[in-house]
């Protein structure tokens, strides 16, 4: 059982769930009184995924090569449009950044279908919508 970089990510990210587990959930999300579902519920299960993805990952790693300069920075660009697209929402809304952001994203990956591009812009932005206003009683940015 060498050492490899899958290893360190499985042991980083099963570190990051327990953590977001155990401390930064307990201590930044809120208890609501009188909500269908608790807030603190799907990060939660979200952090435990993480923590047992990232187990796994340390016990059984796989056998891929690392992937070349130009994938690292598109995976960059990636993460710097979430990052705008997170700060234009506490600026303008969740409602008219996320179609736009979606769509940036989508063209990114190389999806060109219409359909699609109307189901990941519009309709998945407004199922978020719904899903965060209605059931869990929250309101977004």
């Amino acid at each position: 059982m060498g050492i490899s970089a899958d290893r360190i990510s499985g042991a980083f990210f099963f570190l990051l769930g327990l953590a977001l587990y155990f401390f930064v959930i307990p201590t930044y999300v809120e208890t609501v009184e009188g909500s269908n579902l608790a807030p603190k519920t799907v990060p939660n299960y979200i952090s435990i995924i993480i923590a047992i993805c990232g187990a796994f990952l340390v016990l059984k790693p796989t056998e891929h090569q690392t992937q070349s300069l130009r994938a690292f920075l598109v995976t960059g660009a990636y993460a710097a449009i979430l990052a705008i697209g997170i700060f234009a929402m506490s600026l303008f809304g969740f409602e008219y950044v996320a179609p736009v952001m979606a769509f940036v994203i989508m063209w990114m990956i190389g999806e060109r279908r219409p359909l699609w591009f109307g189901a990941g812009t519009i309709l998945m932005p407004l199922i978020i919508w719904f899903l965060v206003t209605y059931p869990l009683g929250r309101a977004l940015p």
